[in-house]
């Protein structure tokens, strides 16, 4: 029956695949999103900004670069050479810089000291978690619990999965926490 539904159809422009599962297929630019996105996850939470709590004085400050560099504190930066003057000084004078990502907002002396004095927190929201004094019913247990025979002594070593393993697989994770190979009898 297949095959006179086959015949009547022009032969060229056809091709028959049987499919037992239908799969779901990504195109390849959501496949690199995908990979980009756990590769984002994995590398951590803000971790290449650097955190910035501003000092009292640093409006001063600012003021005091741009008045050296013959600035007033309504001016804008007409050249980059000024521009790159001012966020130089400002880098020496406090150690913290403008990343590259935010250098095209800053186009005036307001702009630069609002961005001086926005505060800048790195830590994750479980870290934030772990620092937060908690309701007496909540508990966040940042580490990890793992048995091993050799240190756990509540129950003399002994565990309730005999046969089962405790396998650390991240690289990071490694030098952290001590894997466990159980020993088992054959089968």
């Amino acid at each position: 029956m297949f095959r006179n539904v086959l015949c009547s159809v022009p032969r060229k422009h056809l091709q028959v695949i049987t499919v037992r599962y239908k799969q779901k297929k990504f195109p390849k630019a959501d496949k690199k999103l995908q990979a980009a996105a756990e590769s984002l996850a994995a590398r951590g939470f803000l971790r290449p900004t650097k955190a910035w709590d501003p000092p009292a004085n640093i409006e001063e400050t600012i003021s005091k670069i741009c008045s050296s560099k013959g600035l007033n504190n309504d001016a804008e930066f007409d050249a980059l050479e000024t521009k790159f003057a001012v966020l130089k000084a400002c880098y020496d004078e406090t150690g913290y810089d403008v990343p590259n990502s935010l250098l095209h907002t800053i186009d005036s002396i307001a702009d630069l000291k609002q961005f001086y004095k926005t505060p800048v927190d790195t830590a994750t929201p479980f870290e934030a978690l772990k620092r937060m004094e908690l309701p007496k019913n909540l508990h966040v247990q940042p580490d990890y619990v793992r048995f091993h025979p050799d240190k756990d002594t509540m129950f003399n070593g002994i565990s309730a999965f005999p046969k089962s393993s405790t396998i650390v697989s991240g690289l990071k994770t490694r030098k952290k926490y001590e894997g466990y190979s159980a020993k088992r009898s054959w089968p």
